[in-house]
């Protein structure tokens, strides 16, 4: 379905548990490069699990126990001696609430690279202009820099995230619901940005809004308790879906 040499994220017979809890059962995927992937499914049903596997963040839940594969670029990240903190500047976090800094506008930006090293002030600027460019939020704050991030409008503070992530040059960018909190005319405009980063980026989404799912991804996968049961070109998920679990969901039968 996707040619080998497009293939960004392969995740191979994953399991996830939280203690006792089997979380993912035996998850195999191969996510595309620089294409939208929608996960959707009904809630607790490993969505969220498996976007948090993708960079690790799993690592910081107690008794959390990880066993399969996920290869980025042909390197398993769970292999012994991989640099988490290299693989979550590769793999930026996107979620649900939108978490600015409790700094301005400028240093929310600028904490990632100069964290890297990076200090020189030209540098910086140009990081923090080219970011909120990309986040389509430059035109919003150019002239307000200084201002507090945690004083921007719900939709403006999950784009300034969003320019925070690209700060530090990600291949892949993680979602999580990352508009379910704000009004519709924001929504759009993170839908929009979507749709212009996946030009750049490998985009990994979870999403409970279906309309959002057939509007912003190029593939869906499907999940139920913990499997991954139908994984497709999006508009064959939604028209023509293979299992009766997929069109049920789909059609609003359950979830």
């Amino acid at each position: 379905m996707i040619a080998t040499e497009q293939i960004k994220i392969q995740a191979n017979a994953l399991d996830v548990n939280y203690g006792p809890k089997q979380a993912l059962k035996n998850v195999s995927i191969n996510i595309p490069a620089k294409k939208v992937t929608a996960l959707i499914g009904p809630s607790g049903c490993g969505k969220s699990t498996f976007l948090r596997s993708l960079n690790r963040m799993n690592d910081l839940i107690e008794n959390v126990q990880t066993h399969g594969s996920i290869l980025i670029d042909n390197t398993d990240i769970y292999q012994n001696g991989i640099d988490v903190v290299e693989l979550r500047k590769r793999v930026g976090m996107i979620f649900q609430k939108s978490n600015p800094f409790p700094k301005s506008i400028y240093d929310n930006i600028a904490y990632g690279p100069r964290i890297n090293g990076i200090r020189k002030k030209d540098d910086l600027d140009l990081i923090v202009e080219t970011s909120l460019h990309r986040a389509a939020l430059w035109n919003e704050v150019k002239d307000d820099l200084g201002k507090s991030g945690l004083a921007l409008s719900g939709g403006q503070q999950q784009r300034l995230c969003i320019a925070r992530a690209l700060a530090v040059n990600p291949d892949v960018l993680l979602m999580d619901e990352p508009a379910s909190a704000l009004d519709p005319l924001a929504t759009a405009k993170i839908e929009e940005l979507i749709f212009e980063l996946k030009d750049n980026y490998t985009i990994v989404i979870v999403t409970h809004n279906m309309q959002q799912a057939a509007r912003v991804s190029n593939f869906t996968a499907f999940f139920y308790l913990g499997e991954l049961i139908e994984f497709d070109h999006t508009k064959k998920i939604f028209t023509s879906p293979k299992e009766k679990k997929t069109e049920d969901y789909i059609t609003g039968r359950f979830g």
